[in-house]
């Protein structure tokens, strides 16, 4: 049982936060590692980089916490697919690199399977009774993809996939996401010394924009920042200055007529996608230990004209002043005279929505 009260009560007029000590526990974190790392859906590819039957893709699912070997594949039947990478005989890594295959062949012993991961061929096995079984085929991995662009895999989903991305993938259907191109010149991992869910919590708030981020708040209204909850994810609209840049909403979108700057969307538990009229920044946060974190920044460019200006621009300088208050954070919850805090009804329903599923999860 966990040592903390992880109780979190539904109105937030009245709840109050994690205790503190919640974010130093090393019990806590593994146990969140299996109980909601294991279950979640994690982002583990661009779909364009399995355009061509036979094409191999090995992955490492949410490396540095998880760190499960899976491996993705497009068969000779045109279909996408994900299984474990590892060789059911003896446990060697199958496909150490991207490729184009005919088969699957361990480089061990010879063990051979087809793209799908059925078992096929196994050399001196004839002597072995009862031989094979399904348990010599690789294991499936649920697996999905959003608007042919994203690969999202879960060793064991607590929720579907839909049930997870639904609101946004409705809310944001009238972006091209298929013509957004990945630039690895914008994209780079931060290292944060500080536990994974304060991350998050600090990024489910506009509260602090005004008081952290001086360069984000002179391009948006602070006063009409909103966040919408939904039950596996949640949306802040930052709604932009007169002058600065802003998505030209078509007619059909609740959002029509709204100067919107960015759209944040945080999906449970730790991914965020934060679109801006220049394409999407998509922000992975990976838990390493209780105290450290890694946060790899993808960027998807679809209007390169509009890069560098309105919310989307300096996010480096973003990241930089939201590390800062993260990791103070980290070290002023391991004070002895810190217990809990309370939440601002107005500004803070995104942490209170993290911080409950957090502990549902946890319990």
């Amino acid at each position: 049982m966990s040592p903390h009260d992880l109780t979190i009560d539904p109105d937030i007029t009245k709840a109050r936060t994690l205790p503190g000590g919640v974010y130093g526990d090393a019990a806590v974190f593994a146990k969140v590692k299996d109980r909601i790392f294991r279950r979640s859906w994690q982002l583990v590819a661009d779909a364009r980089a399995l355009s061509v039957p036979g094409q191999c893709l090995p992955v490492t699912l949410l490396d540095g916490c998880l760190d499960e070997p899976i491996l993705l594949t497009r068969g000779r039947d045109d279909v996408v697919r994900a299984m474990s990478n590892v060789c059911t005989h003896r446990g060697t890594i199958l496909c150490e690199h991207a490729g184009i295959e005919k088969n699957l062949v361990c480089r061990y012993h010879g063990r051979r399977f087809d793209l799908d991961g059925t078992f096929r061929h196994m050399p001196e096995f004839e002597a072995a009774a009862d031989f094979p079984t399904p348990a010599d085929n690789l294991p499936k991995i649920p697996f999905e993809t959003w608007a042919d662009a994203l690969c999202f895999a879960s060793l064991d989903p607590a929720v579907p996939f839909d049930d997870l991305v639904g609101p946004m993938r409705e809310r944001m259907s009238w972006l091209p996401l298929s013509e957004f191109r990945f630039d690895a010149s914008r994209s780079r991992d931060y290292l944060v010394r500080a536990n994974w869910a304060l991350y998050i919590e600090n990024y489910l708030e506009g509260f602090h924009i005004p008081f952290v981020h001086a360069s984000l708040n002179e391009t948006i209204e602070y006063g009409s920042y909103t966040t919408e909850l939904f039950p596996w994810c949640n949306l802040q609209l930052g709604i932009a200055k007169p002058g600065e840049p802003a998505f030209d909403v078509p007619s059909g979108s609740p959002d029509a007529g709204r100067r919107i700057a960015a759209y944040y969307w945080w999906v449970f538990p730790n991914t965020m996608f934060n679109f801006y009229p220049w394409g999407l920044s998509v922000n992975v946060v990976k838990p390493l230990a209780v105290d450290r974190t890694r946060v790899s920044f993808l960027t998807y460019v679809f209007d390169e004209s509009k890069l560098d200006s309105g919310a989307g621009a300096g996010l480096d300088r973003v990241e930089r002043e939201d590390e800062a208050i993260v990791e103070s954070v980290q070290k002023g919850l391991a004070a002895s005279l810190y217990t809990r805090g309370r939440f601002s009804p107005a500004r803070e329903q995104g942490v209170h929505h993290f911080q409950r599923l957090f502990a549902d999860a946890v319990r």
